[in-house]
């Protein structure tokens, strides 16, 4: 398995500084944001492409995901990046979700990516049912999946506490609709936590659909706040030893946009942790 860390703690770095600190740290790859300050794939110029590309190059890092779930870029003020969702009653908005979808796939492709992550349908109003955003979701989805084929670019959902898929089963009714080798999940192990499935036991049963890992830790209220693994009350010993014996291995990304004042420090002390956990429980992790 291979530690990578995500841009969405360096907003206050441009891309370029961002690659070069996260190969500082120590990790081998790289999550980019798919979103202002980083890589807004609707304002990207080929120029910018190709100095991301270079620069990944020079500090020898692989991307492991393109982080196409946040859109800051909007600036919607109901909350910074879940809108646009994909289940807005305003088809017009939510075709910017969508559109933003397929840029961050092309962008995916054009920078060798193996997937970007997505929302996992969007926050429900008080009239809409869990059923009629489900179609929705999958009415909007369909493009993009068709264009991830094309590409071959995997595009997966990420289930997160408060939006229409939450849980692991509400992901597997939602996807049994979807006949694609290109969508998968990505499991976040803190949402999962969030919602009272805790990530060792999930994680045999969601194998074959797990694309990619995000890691951080939940305090035991499990109220969805991230925290640096060791921090919480996330059992990562138990949860990379699962990992581990389902023969994974791709990518685990530490996810900690909480801290954009101190990202060094929090890549720093995520690596370190999980470093130390994964050689007592025997799991290699570079």
């Amino acid at each position: 398995m291979r530690l990578a860390f995500s841009s969405n703690a360096y907003m206050h770095f441009s891309i370029e500084d961002t690659i070069r600190k996260v190969a500082e740290m120590g990790y081998s790859g790289i999550e980019i944001l798919a979103d202002v300050p980083h890589a807004w794939p609707a304002g990207l110029l080929p120029e910018r492409i190709e100095s991301i590309r270079k620069t990944l190059w020079k500090y020898d890092l692989s991307i492991s995901n393109i982080n196409a779930f946040m859109m800051n870029a909007v600036a919607d003020p109901r909350q910074p990046y879940w809108h646009p969702g994909w289940t807005d009653p305003d088809p017009h908005y939510r075709a910017i979700r969508r559109e933003h979808t397929k840029r961050a796939l092309h962008l995916a492709k054009d920078l060798g990516a193996p997937n970007i992550t997505t929302e996992p349908g969007g926050l429900l109003t008080p009239d809409q049912t869990w059923d009629e955003g489900a179609r929705i979701f999958y009415e909007e989805l369909m493009p993009c999946v068709e264009l991830a084929e094309n590409l071959g670019v995997g595009l997966l959902i990420e289930p997160e506490p408060e939006l229409l898929i939450e849980k692991f089963d509400q992901y597997l009714e939602f996807v049994d609709r979807i006949k694609s080798p290109m969508i998968g999940l990505n499991f976040d192990i803190g949402h999962a936590y969030c919602v009272s499935e805790d990530p060792q036991d999930w994680v045999e049963k969601m194998a074959a659909h797990t694309r990619h890992y995000h890691f951080e830790d939940i305090a035991d209220t499990r109220v969805h706040a991230h925290l640096i693994p060791g921090k919480g009350a996330i059992d990562f010993a138990a949860t990379l030893a699962a990992i581990s014996r389902t023969d994974y291995q791709g990518w685990i990304t530490v996810e900690l946009y909480p801290y954009i004042d101190e990202p060094d420090a929090a890549a720093r002390e995520a690596s370190h942790f999980l470093l130390q956990v994964a050689n007592q429980v025997g799991v290699t992790l570079v």
